[in-house]
């Protein structure tokens, strides 16, 4: 036995009133496996109960009403039947001592007409055409020019967070993550390449963080705060997006969230499934200080990194994505420091239980 066997990764963690079993997080992961009107499956369920084991899973994103899809079947949480077929998931989870936080989603510019009702526009805080494609049911298309919210538009949206966020109770789960990162909606209003209004959302650091904060407090309205996170993205190009001052804008969001009390930060530390450092002159560790509740890093962890990061209390919690995919079983292999299977990609969206349930346990 060395001392990483010692690490307090694999001891457990007092997140608001919840117990997590350890320190390990499953970070959200769209697989697009959702059935018929975007309700979660039977499958869905098998791969979850699998991974229950994680300190923490938090789900693929799931998007607050139609508007909000941008790929086919991903979930979502804004009917009777989704909530339904998600309970059943988090009934499972629970059933086998885990934990489970459902994360919320609007794309914003991140979608086609053909994914949208009455195949309208997708909307954003201003009309500037991402670069890039979306996969429909047509295969990949090409990303449309969105339109602009409407002043009008706004409530609603902060509504329809409200709703999902309530729903997300009566479906069992244990916590909620607000989706501020990668580019989608939230993200969209806070960074000023996609940002580019005149009126009460737009402009300043301040107003650009409005929306967010807005949502914040209206997931908090039907959540105890210490079980609501938020995930940003401060350095991440993910789906054309920047910021020319992401230093002074998330300096003023992180601020503003831990004013707030609520629970997590998740923060994808450097470029969403790349490379951790970017060059920028912006330290996202910097953020951590900033914010009063619980710290968790995401982005290219190993073992390795994780057990150093935890030695060193950089953060609270680390979050593993892409090797949750391949090892159901990824908490008891990093104890023990067994070999990972690696990730089928070919297989990560869409498809049946080929690369999604069959990943093999070490017994």
């Amino acid at each position: 036995m060395n001392s990483n066997d010692h690490s307090d990764l694999f001891q457990p963690y007092q997140l608001g009133a919840l117990t997590l079993a350890n320190r390990i997080v499953m970070a959200p992961l769209t697989r697009s496996r959702a059935g018929a009107g975007d309700v979660p499956t039977s499958l869905m369920k098998t791969y979850y109960s699998q991974r229950a084991s994680a300190g923490l899973i938090i789900t693929e994103a799931a998007q607050i009403s139609p508007q909000g899809k941008g790929y086919i079947q991903t979930p979502g949480i804004y009917n009777a039947a989704q909530i339904a077929a998600w309970r059943d998931i988090t009934d499972a989870v629970h059933a086998l001592g885990g934990k489970i936080a459902i994360q919320l989603w609007h794309v914003g510019r991140i979608s086609h007409p053909d994914l949208q009702a009455d195949g309208a526009l997708p909307v954003a805080p201003s009309a500037i055409t991402p670069k890039g494609q979306v996969f429909t049911g047509r295969g990949m298309v090409e990303l449309v020019m969105p339109r602009a919210l409407e002043l009008h538009d706004i409530p609603a949206i902060v509504a329809d967070y409200q709703q999902a966020a309530r729903n997300a109770r009566a479906a069992g789960f244990d916590a909620v993550e607000i989706h501020a990162a990668n580019g989608y909606l939230l993200d969209q209003f806070l960074r000023d390449k996609t940002n580019q209004r005149t009126d009460a959302y737009g402009g300043s650091v301040a107003n650009r963080t409005r929306l967010l904060l807005e949502v914040t407090d209206a997931v908090t309205a039907e959540w105890p705060k210490t079980q609501v996170g938020v995930r940003l993205s401060p350095l991440s190009p993910f789906n054309d997006i920047d910021d020319s001052d992401p230093a002074t804008l998330f300096t003023h969001v992180v601020r503003m969230l831990s004013e707030r009390g609520i629970g997590y930060l998740h923060i994808i530390e450097g470029i969403t499934g790349g490379a951790r450092d970017t060059g920028h002159p912006f330290q996202i560790k910097s953020l951590r200080p900033l914010f009063a509740g619980t710290y968790i890093a995401n982005n290219g962890y190993t073992r390795e990194l994780a057990i150093a990061t935890r030695a060193s209390n950089s953060a609270d919690l680390i979050a593993f994505g892409r090797p949750f995919i391949a090892n159901p079983d990824l908490v008891a292999r990093l104890q023990c420091n067994a070999p990972l299977n690696t990730p089928d990609q070919n297989t990560f969206y869409g498809g049946n239980e080929r690369g999604y349930t069959d990943y093999p346990t070490l017994n």
